[in-house]
């Protein structure tokens, strides 16, 4: 199977993955994937899991969103986050999600109820994650 270049920028790390077969991403209007010679593009990404395949097998990771830049031999993902499923730190995004419940519970005027509708997202696709 013929293979593409893939390329993960956060603001504290580059990661590069070379002979990628498939490429999953969670686009914001719907999980999409990717595979070698797909059509050119730009686009944006939501929370959610990004599942990477090689000939070495299968990845999973937790993303916060960012974009993703599709050409015909390689990917480039921009992304706020990204976290491989085993090295998921489950205590504190376990923490991150009691943290939440307990502010939806206690909503008041000051709330910025995007981001605690956010921060509850993150927190579960991390969780879901490192399951994987």
């Amino acid at each position: 199977m013929k293979t593409f270049s893939l390329e993960i920028v956060t603001p504290i790390k580059v990661i590069n993955e070379e002979s990628v077969k498939y490429l999953r991403c969670p686009g914001v209007d719907g999980s999409f994937g990717v595979m070698h010679k797909h059509r050119n593009g730009v686009f944006a990404l939501d929370t959610g899991e990004v599942k990477i395949e090689t000939n070495n097998g299968t990845s999973w990771f937790a993303t916060s969103g960012g974009f993703a830049e599709i050409t015909e031999e390689k990917v480039e993902l921009l992304l706020e986050s990204i976290e491989k499923s085993n090295e998921i730190d489950v205590k504190r995004a376990t923490e991150a999600l009691e943290r939440a419940k307990a502010r939806r519970k206690n909503i008041d005027d000051n709330v910025d109820t995007i981001r605690l509708e956010a921060s509850l997202s993150r927190a579960l696709n991390r969780l879901k994650v490192s399951k994987k």
